[in-house]
């Protein structure tokens, strides 16, 4: 009974250090705490390609539902067109990890990398890029809790992540972070730019949002 008890206690406190997600995101194999970057490019890119990141050797799944995935496509394509007309950079979908520091690999459900953060202006070889986006999206789903979006951009921005977006379908908001502490929220009605990451870059997200209303 001990046992079993200390199990639970050792879960829960887990799982509050993560934000106080659902166990069910988390897994066990590796054990909680021993994973290593094998093991996430393992479940990454396996027969069954699993999205996670890995938190000091815990592999995490990441939530993400489909209509969060459809707008996060959106969102990829506008940006697409405006940094490849610019040639400003790469960016990566959300399957496209990034080593932010020692034990801390994130996947952004959209990262922006300027091509002065990139090692010889080129795209690394690596199944693992070991560098900061300098924009971090986040397409938020019903299994992301607020604690663990705080955790998300505390490592963004240590990391020296300039901007974060995050984008709600539901309320049809984002939060514009430039800080850990400072961000404004946009509804549906205003207009995201792109600040001095992205000069010149603006959205207008009846736009974006209107895709969630599309039908045939």
């Amino acid at each position: 009974m001990t046992n079993e008890l200390d199990d639970r206690l050792m879960l829960s406190d887990l799982l509050a250090d993560l934000g106080g997600i659902a166990a069910d995101r988390v897994f066990l194999r590796p054990m909680p705490g021993t994973a290593t970057e094998a093991d996430l490019i393992a479940k990454v890119d396996g027969d069954h390609k699993t999205l996670c990141e890995l938190i000091d050797g815990t592999l995490v799944e990441k939530a993400m539902g489909s209509r969060e995935s459809g707008l996060n496509v959106e969102m990829i394509g506008i940006l697409r067109e405006w940094v490849r007309k610019h040639n400003l950079g790469v960016l990566l979908g959300s399957d496209g990890m990034v080593r932010l520091f020692a034990g801390r690999v994130r996947m952004p459900d959209t990262s922006f990398i300027a091509w002065g953060r990139l090692p010889g202006r080129r795209w690394p070889k690596a199944a693992i890029w070991d560098v900061a986006p300098n924009l971090a999206v986040e397409v938020l789903s019903d299994g992301n809790t607020p604690r663990e979006m705080e955790l998300k951009r505390g490592d963004y921005f240590k990391s020296g992540v300039e901007l974060v977006w995050e984008i709600d379908p539901e309320a049809r908001t984002v939060d514009v972070y430039t800080s850990e502490d400072s961000h404004t929220r946009l509804n549906e009605a205003d207009t995201l730019g792109g600040g001095a990451v992205l000069p010149g870059f603006s959205l207008a997200l009846a736009d974006l949002f209107g895709e969630l209303d599309q039908q045939g």
